[in-house]
């Protein structure tokens, strides 16, 4: 037995790697090249989904002010229909009051039946009635019509101010508005539907 003492195996020197790769060896032409294609790559997908999200954006943006716009685009029409529809009737009114007037200038007799239309609505027992006409109809009323049995006697008083083809039958209680423009009113009335003015 020896005296010696044991001695470990000496250990095996490698040599450092200076690239940094672990060990792996130096940066070759080929290893540069994969880096480089895969930071590529890398940048190129991210920048593909950046662009894509900026792109849906953008779109959206837009597409929310075309809506914007073809909205404030129909809203003229909106306003054209309403101005359309109140010159039309205002057309129809202008023709009705045309036509009135010219039925009135044509048959002046048409004013007996007014009179007469007035004077059915009063109660029975009205008194003091008077029949307010313009001093054309009085003349045409004098001669063509007397108080009807059962009806209330009354008299007929010249109004230059009252429209042809209308009267206006007041007493003591009561008045009835038959002039032209309080009948024309309601004719106008009935045609639009609107029976409450």
């Amino acid at each position: 037995m020896s005296d010696k003492p044991e001695t470990a195996a000496p250990a095996r020197w490698e040599v450092p790697a200076i690239d940094g790769g672990e060990g792996r060896g130096y940066m070759t032409a080929g290893r540069l090249e994969a880096i480089q294609k895969d930071a590529y790559e890398e940048a190129w997908q991210k920048g593909h989904e950046d662009g894509l999200k900026a792109g849906e954006v953008a779109i959206r943006e837009r597409v929310e002010r075309l809506d914007e716009l073809l909205k404030a685009l129909a809203r003229p029409f909106d306003k054209l229909d309403e101005q359309i529809e109140k010159q039309l009737v205002e057309l129809a009114m202008t023709t009705v009051r045309q036509l009135f007037r010219r039925e009135i200038a044509a048959t002046p007799t048409h004013v007996i039946g007014v009179v007469r239309e007035a004077l059915q609505l009063l109660p029975i027992a009205s008194r003091d009635v008077q029949v307010h006409l313009h001093p054309d109809d009085a003349s045409i009323v004098r001669e063509c019509l007397a108080p009807a049995e059962g009806e209330p006697a009354w008299v007929i008083v010249e109004d230059p101010l009252q429209a042809k083809g209308g009267c206006r039958v007041t007493t003591e209680n009561a008045q009835v508005d038959a002039s032209a423009e309080a009948r024309l009113n309601a004719l106008i009335r009935r045609i639009s539907g609107d029976e409450r003015q």
